[in-house]
């Protein structure tokens, strides 16, 4: 939770309609995912397999129910860059704005 799910976060947060949260799986994650965090999620986004294995094996009751996503984007990016902030916009735009 340091670069790729602040930046969606920042890019989503104003846009009308949409709320955002941004949280990890990491033990070591700067705000680490909560079940109150996927109770408040119409949707949830995660980056990676791995991310979606954890939630499923940690939270197996809260996300039974949720739309649950990976939007396989590798943890390669800082806050913001440019190509990050186009495959967010790529992979998250259909999603959020039911363009899919």
């Amino acid at each position: 939770n340091k670069w790729r799910s602040p930046t969606g976060e920042a890019m989503f947060s104003r846009a009308p309609g949409v709320a955002t949260r941004s949280a990890g799986t990491a033990h070591n994650a700067r705000h680490k995912i909560t079940v109150a965090d996927i109770r408040w999620a119409d949707m949830i986004l995660v980056m990676e397999d791995k991310h979606e294995q954890r939630l499923r094996a940690d939270f197996r009751q809260e996300v039974a129910y949720k739309a649950l996503h990976v939007l396989d984007i590798p943890d390669d990016y800082q806050f913001m860059e440019d190509e990050l902030i186009d495959l967010l916009r790529e992979k998250c735009e259909p999603l959020i704005f039911g363009q899919a």
